[in-house]
């Protein structure tokens, strides 16, 4: 069977631990989309790892892990997080094997992406977008403009040459007169993309030719999802998006295999919100209250894995999770970082929002956003420490009503609730 496990906010939404606990029991775990700009934090037995390109069934040895197609690879970022994941499989004692396949036809992120990116929010000044400066909007302007590099050609001398003096002619016009920045030489970039596609040649093969295989022998396949349905280019918080679908519809041309194949997609939303990066937020607490919150989220607080940026809290959002909830088509949702709220006397949980004057459950565009004020239902906290709980029978009657009444305002089955960081903390329903 084909699961996505895809986030229902603005990232980070606990989907790592989600995934790594899946894996488990999956034969193939499927990175479809996204790059190195956000990561998934795992807590397991090789101590606290963030990956950020690497599927999150890096740490099964039986679980064949996937780049596939859709993703923006950063070779050199990508062979960093390998040596650190094989460092930490043997620094337990295991054999520090690595069980990964990349798509031979991903386009690759290069390190003038990653200027660029830079450049851009520099010039915006006041206007950036919040961007991680992680190359990503470049990329894939130039992945659509046809002027990229999927990773096939890094092996065709003849085609990789000319095609990095054409790119290197182009992007110098922009280095030179629109930034006013040092101009790339194109030696150095053709010799670095040869040097780097060699040293990951062993992994690169047809993935989805390897996943329709797959598929026909009833293989358990883990589609996984990077940030959240609100940072989806179409369909997000525009123009405060990523810049790839951000959604499970996406797994299909992100991947390689029919979209009918995907038979249940888990939707992860936090127990409240958080959110890194620049746009609207509508429940977002500031002062006191909301640092409180920020400290007391996670195993190390609420600080984005890759950009280590405190992220923005609030309470539960009803509207915008349930409209991420559709957005992504779940099936079913996973609630994380439940045992965090336990310090409240009573728990917030938006139901609604104020916009001019007038209620509404539906989730408007940024603009209207901008003027949105959450309205709050209030519930009874249960003030005690659930961490670790993974019985449900075992949860105070307050902490499952919590639960029941997200079920119940989302119209979606809870299946997992997470009651901390590490994999076996999480109750099953």
């Amino acid at each position: 069977m084909v699961r996505a496990i895809v986030g229902a906010n603005w990232g980070d939404e606990g989907k790592g631990k989600i995934t790594d606990m899946c894996a488990e029991h999956a034969d193939v775990v499927v990175r479809f989309q996204g790059g190195s700009n956000a990561g998934h934090t795992i807590i397991n037995k090789y101590g606290k790892n963030a990956l950020h390109l690497l599927p999150s069934g890096i740490f099964h040895k039986d679980t064949i892990n996937i780049l596939s197609n859709g993703v923006a690879l950063n070779i050199e970022y990508l062979l960093n997080e390998i040596e650190n994941v094989k460092k930490n499989i043997s620094d337990s004692g295991d054999e520090a094997a690595v069980n990964l396949l990349i798509s031979d036809r991903a386009q690759i992120l290069m390190d003038y992406h990653v200027l660029k990116d830079n450049y851009e929010e520099e010039r915006l000044g006041d206007k950036k977008f919040g961007s991680t400066n992680s190359g990503i909007a470049p990329f894939f302007a130039d992945k659509y403009a046809h002027v990229g590099f999927q990773l096939w050609q890094v092996y065709d001398d003849t085609e990789l040459k000319s095609r990095v003096k054409t790119l290197c002619d182009r992007m110098n016009i922009e280095f030179e007169y629109l930034y006013k920045k040092p101009l790339l030489n194109a030696d150095v970039i053709y010799e670095n993309l040869r040097a780097l596609g060699e040293k990951i040649r062993p992994y690169v093969t047809d993935t989805a030719k390897f996943l329709r295989q797959a598929i026909a022998d009833n293989k358990e396949i883990l589609l996984e999802g990077q940030l959240g349905a609100l940072r989806d280019v179409e369909h997000g918080i525009y123009p405060f998006t990523t810049s790839s679908s951000t959604l499970a519809g996406y797994a299909a041309p992100g991947s390689g295999i029919p979209p009918y194949e995907i038979k249940e997609v888990l939707a992860v939303a936090k127990a409240y919100s958080s959110a890194v990066g620049r746009g609207p937020f509508v429940v977002e607490l500031t002062g006191s209250d909301g640092d409180e919150l920020r400290k007391r989220g996670g195993d190390a607080g609420e600080y984005g894995a890759t950009t280590g940026r405190p992220r923005r809290v609030g309470y539960f959002d009803v509207v915008a999770t349930k409209y991420g909830c559709q957005t992504q088509g779940a099936t079913h949702l996973a609630l994380t970082n439940l045992d965090v709220l336990g310090y409240l006397d009573e728990i917030p949980i938006c139901v609604a929002y104020e916009l001019d004057g007038k209620r509404t459950e539906d989730f408007p565009n940024t603009a209207l956003q901008y003027r949105a004020k959450p309205i709050y239902e209030y519930l009874p906290s249960w003030k005690d420490n659930i961490r670790g709980i993974s019985d449900e029978s075992k949860l105070p009657g307050n902490a499952r009503r919590y639960a029941d009444f997200i079920q119940e305002k989302l119209g979606l089955p809870i299946k997992y609730i997470s009651t901390g960081p590490k994999r076996e903390e999480i109750i099953v329903r």
